[in-house]
Order: structure tokens, then sequence, then C-alpha cells
């Protein structure tokens, strides 16, 4: 079974924990990405989502200067890099969440979003066709 360590984005954007909602939306708007770890004192305590602030800063009628460390969820749960796809997915709907932090011996060592393991499962369903097609034609 294939693991999500070859998935995992290891390139992670961090914010400081002090950093208004606002100026984060920039940040994942210019980089193209659905979620920001946050860090205090050097380390990544956490992460906050688009959906984190459409729920917890714009629903709640704050206008983007709440502080990405008042806005980021602190319940959800850090997955191992030699987890399956299978484990990550149920992580993902049982926490209600699209984005997992990735912590390997105590460290984060980065971030894996859904996009990332329906990747991983396409390319393990592209594996199995052209193995597939291989024993169909005799090679």
């Amino acid at each position: 079974m294939a693991t999500i360590e070859r998935h995992v984005t290891r390139q992670l954007v961090a914010l400081d924990a002090s950093t208004p909602c606002r100026d984060a939306a920039r940040v994942m708007s210019e980089k193209k990405i659905g979620a920001v770890a946050v860090r205090e004192g050097g380390r990544i305590v956490g992460i906050v989502t688009e959906r984190d602030m459409v729920a917890r800063v714009l629903a709640c009628g704050d206008s983007g200067v709440m502080p990405i460390g008042e806005a980021m969820r602190t319940d959800l749960p850090r997955i191992r890099p030699d987890s399956s796809e299978s484990e990550t997915t149920e992580l993902m709907r049982t926490q209600y969440t699209r984005h997992l932090l990735v912590e390997d011996e105590g460290k984060v060592v980065g971030i894996i979003s859904m996009r990332d393991v329906i990747q991983l499962m396409l390319d393990d369903k592209q594996f199995l066709i052209e193995q597939l097609q291989c024993y169909i034609d005799g090679r």
C-alpha cells in the first residue's frame, strides 16, 4: 500500500501567529494554496485554512485584522509521512478538514492536502492500469 510520503509538500508556507488573516489570505491567493502553517516562537503550532477564515473570521464580522493564531483550529491531529492514503482520507473526513500537518519524530516536516491525496490515488490507479495493460499485451 502506498504511503503519503511522496506527496507531502515539504516547502511549508508558515506565518507568525500574529499575522492578520487579511495578510494570510493574500499569501494564500498569491501562492495558490488553501492553507498556511501558523508559527509561534519559531515552532509550527497549527494551520489556518481558507475554510477557517470564512467560518471564524468573515462569518463573525471581522474585517480580516484577526490574527491567524486566533482563527486556526487547535484540534487538528497530525499525521505521519508513512501513513496510507486511506488513513489520511479517513482522518480528513472525521476531522472535517482538507489539510493536515505531517509530523515525523515530533517535528513538522510538511503539509498534505486532499488534492495531494487524490493525486496519490490517481498515480496508484495509473500504475495498476499500466501493469494490467502489460499483462493483457503479454509483455
